[in-house]
């Protein structure tokens, strides 16, 4: 049970509890109270993140050790965040269509696997190589999923990445008219200017879908925060 969140993280017990509930894998865990066991608990913790290829970006050992709550609460999100792309990158590989399957593995560009041998296995087995290609392109699974739904919505931009496709404010009111076309104009986009349809897009989305405003229109690029932030967000439309 944990009584203090930024206190029961520091000796790196807490942390493992957490990946092992999220990943489903057993985490072997020094016992003891000293410092040593504390930063062996932390290493390990951070050494599985990087195995999985997570990226922490300013998180270290001695901030979890003296509890900071900014390094804490970056942490926890990012384990979080990760592992729910993840289950959403298995919901789209098992649940899409046999196109769509192909369409995942050739966003990878490491992927080694034809498309010859993908359309020869209509569903991914839990487990399988194939399965934990989608797995490991989980972010690329979610961008598909966004091209899905902007072609649903008539959009004709090309959605290549999380930062510059997004600039404009058309991704994000595309994926809500195709959610929910009763709220969207899409004509009135082309009219307007970029941090205008920022604008919109982020008041249907905290006024109309209850999703709280994370990222600002006055920005004009998004930050690897906001990025993960923005990962959140398309979760949520997803499960809308």
């Amino acid at each position: 049970m944990i009584a203090d969140l930024f206190n029961d993280f520091r000796d790196g017990s807490k942390l493992l509890d957490l990946l092992e509930v999220m990943s489903g894998q057993r985490m072997s865990r020094e016992r003891g109270r000293g410092m040593f066991q504390h930063r062996s608990n932390i290493e390990k913790a951070l050494l599985f993140l990087k195995m999985k290829s997570i990226k922490l970006v300013n998180i270290n050992i001695p901030d979890i050790i003296d509890g900071k709550p900014s390094i804490i609460l970056g942490l926890i999100w990012t384990i979080i965040l990760q592992y729910h792309i993840e289950e959403l990158a298995s919901s789209l590989s098992f649940n899409s269509r046999q196109s769509s399957m192909e369409s995942l593995v050739s966003l990878d560009s490491r992927s080694t696997l034809s498309s010859r041998s993908a359309s020869s296995s209509p569903v991914p087995l839990r487990g399988s190589p194939l399965h934990r290609r989608f797995r490991v392109s989980a972010k690329k699974a979610l961008l598909l999923w966004v091209r899905e739904q902007c072609h649903k919505a008539g959009c004709s931009i090309n959605v290549k990445d999380f930062k510059a496709s997004w600039r404009s404010g058309v991704v994000f009111l595309a994926i809500q008219y195709a959610l929910r076309p009763d709220l969207v104009d899409l004509s009135k986009a082309r009219t307007r200017s970029n941090k205008q349809n920022l604008e919109e897009a982020f008041r249907i989305a905290e006024k109309e879908l209850k999703i709280p405003r994370l990222l600002d229109p006055d920005g004009g690029s998004f930050s690897s925060t906001a990025l993960r932030e923005h990962h959140g967000n398309m979760l949520r439309y997803y499960k809308h």
